[in-house]
C-alpha cells in the first residue's frame, strides 16, 4: 500500500513539472488544460474529475475497479496541484527543457512504481484494457486511438501541445520499463522484489 501511495503522488508532481517546463504536455495533461482555460477549476481538479469520468466508461465494457483505481482518482489531481504550487515556472529555455526532462524520467518511475504495486488499474488504464478486450485490438493500438482523440480534444481547448509532448510518447514507456522489475510486488515475499529493495 505505501508503495502504490508513493508512486501516485510521484505521478502527480511529476505531471505538474512538465505542465510548468511549457514546453508541451502528455495527451491527458494537454485536455486537462484546455479545459482548466474554460472552467473554475485547477489542473488537479480536473484531472480527478476526468477520471472519474472515464471510469463511467468502465461500466458497458464490464470492467471492476479496484483499489489502485479509486486511490488514483482520490490522489493524483492532489498531488499533481501541490506540485503546480511548489514549483515556480522556470525563466529560459535551458531551465524549462531540464524541468521537462525531470518530469518525464520521475513520471516514468512513478508509473514502475505504482503499477509495480499491482492494486489495479488507474481509470485511463481500465479503459484501454476494456475497449481492446472488447473490440479486439491490441492494446497499442486502442491507446494510440485514445490518446490521439484526448490530445486532439485538448489542442482544440486551448491545451499546450509540444516537443514536450513527443519526448514523453517516446520517452516515459522505457523508463518505466527499466524500473518496473525493480519495483514488482513479489507475492511470496508480501514485499517489493529484492531488487527494489536494493
Amino acid at each position: 500500500m505505501p508503495q502504490l501511495l508513493a508512486g501516485l503522488a510521484l505521478y502527480g508532481v511529476s505531471i505538474a513539472l512538465t505542465v510548468r517546463a511549457a514546453l508541451g504536455v502528455n495527451p491527458w495533461a494537454v485536455l486537462n488544460q484546455g479545459l482548466e482555460l474554460r472552467t473554475p477549476f485547477s489542473f488537479g481538479t480536473l484531472t480527478a474529475l476526468v477520471g472519474a469520468a472515464v471510469l463511467t466508461l468502465w461500466i458497458p465494457l464490464r470492467q471492476r475497479p479496484a483499489l489502485g483505481t479509486f486511490a488514483n482518482l482520490a490522489l493524483v489531481g492532489g498531488a499533481a496541484d501541490a506540485g503546480l504550487w511548489l514549483v515556480p515556472e522556470p525563466s529560459g529555455l535551458p531551465a524549462r527543457a531540464a524541468l521537462l526532462a525531470v518530469g518525464i524520467a520521475l513520471n516514468g518511475f512513478a508509473v514502475a512504481v505504482y503499477v509495480g504495486a499491482r492494486f489495479g488499474p488507474g481509470p485511463r488504464d481500465g479503459l484501454m484494457t476494456g475497449l481492446a478486450a472488447v473490440t479486439g485490438r491490441s492494446l497499442r493500438t486502442v491507446r494510440t486511438g485514445i490518446e490521439l482523440a484526448v490530445l486532439a480534444g485538448g489542442w482544440l481547448l486551448g491545451g499546450t501541445v509540444g516537443v514536450g509532448t513527443v519526448l514523453y510518447a517516446v520517452a516515459v514507456g522505457p523508463v518505466a520499463q527499466y524500473f518496473l522489475p525493480r519495483w514488482a510486488y513479489d507475492p511470496s515475499g508480501g514485499a517489493t522484489s529484492a531488487r527494489a529493495a536494493g
